[in-house]
């Protein structure tokens, strides 16, 4: 089968391996999809310090169930998923514990993503945004649309998102973002405190993984309220005002996870939801490539082109 690898920073190679073996609880997936992840082109990109290589990326992966281990029982042959895996998705096929399996019946496979959105459902349920509460999301890339969608779905007051990209921010507007803020042009701070009374926002989201919200966040927030930090942060250290932060009392979540039980109840939790029809990702989905074009995959979701909001690879 293909896989693709980087054998050093900035290069991908396609290298062709025998199709993993099952144990008897597992279960063979042909890959139909592969999300490319933030997170991932910090290690391509030689940005992150625990790069090593070679080194198999893909871990946000949808497919067939091809055939399962003779234990199994929760899934079958034929059965569309979408699965937990933590490398080696860039492939045709991957080996996986049924459990790690999620149906994704009547789904389009490309848009049955269920690892991102389950990290999407962690970070708003660590969040806990309530009924009537203001809200503000700075980054309006997938994940922020993602914990849009999601925060929306709490019954917030309003969702005030920000974002250095017009063609983002028009998306944001297009999924129901009550004002949208362009930061190069106008003043965030001053936009939530004329939408809060000055009071400023119950929750605020950080989906950026860049230090300039950082600096900011905690001017949008009012006193006691909850700093949620879901960008994926590498490379450089961040600061942060603490002496602000500590001042106003702030309840600080990070929304990141590494426990699997806590995972996989995302996935399933966010599955559900794409099952039944209460979420879609197909609009987020704009970049496509077969294996082969990874590097142009991964290229298109450094530079994001107008218009670019999240890269599939389909093999």
């Amino acid at each position: 089968m293909r896989i693709a690898m980087i054998p050093e920073r900035g290069r991908f190679e396609i290298a062709d391996e025998p199709i993993p073996p099952i144990g008897p609880d597992d279960a063979l997936v042909r890959v139909a999809a592969c999300g490319v992840c933030a997170s991932e082109l910090d290690i391509w990109s030689g940005l992150s310090g625990h790069a090593m290589f070679p080194w198999y990326p893909g871990h946000e992966v949808s497919g067939v169930v091809e055939r399962v281990g003779d234990l199994v029982q929760t899934v079958a042959p034929g059965d569309p998923v979408s699965v937990w895996v933590t490398t080696r998705g860039f492939a045709d096929y991957v080996a996986v514990k049924a459990v790690h399996c999620f149906p994704a019946r009547g789904l389009p496979l490309e848009a049955a993503l269920g690892e991102p959105l389950g990290c999407a459902v962690n970070v708003v349920e660590v969040a806990r945004p309530a009924l009537g509460d203001d809200v503000v999301i700075v980054g309006a890339g997938f994940m922020g649309h993602l914990v849009h969608l999601l925060v929306d779905m709490r019954g917030p007051r309003q969702i005030i998102v920000a974002d250095t990209r017009d063609d983002a921010l028009k998306r944001a507007e297009d999924l129901g973002a009550s004002r949208t803020v362009n930061v190069t042009r106008d003043s965030l701070i001053d936009v939530v405190r004329d939408l809060t009374g000055g009071a400023g926002a119950d929750v605020s989201f950080e989906v950026t993984g860049v230090q300039a919200p950082l600096d900011v966040l905690g001017e949008v927030t009012r006193m006691s309220g909850t700093l949620v930090l879901a960008g994926y942060h590498q490379g450089e250290p961040r600061r942060i005002p603490l002496a602000l932060w500590n001042w106003k009392a702030f309840r600080i979540a990070n929304g990141h996870f590494r426990d699997v039980p806590t995972i996989l109840r995302g996935m399933e939790r966010g599955m559900r939801l794409l099952e039944s029809g209460r979420l879609s990702m197909s609009s987020l989905l704009t970049h496509r490539y077969p294996l082969e074009e990874i590097e142009a995959a991964f290229r298109a979701a450094m530079d994001k082109p107008d218009g670019f909001v999240k890269a599939t690879v389909m093999p």
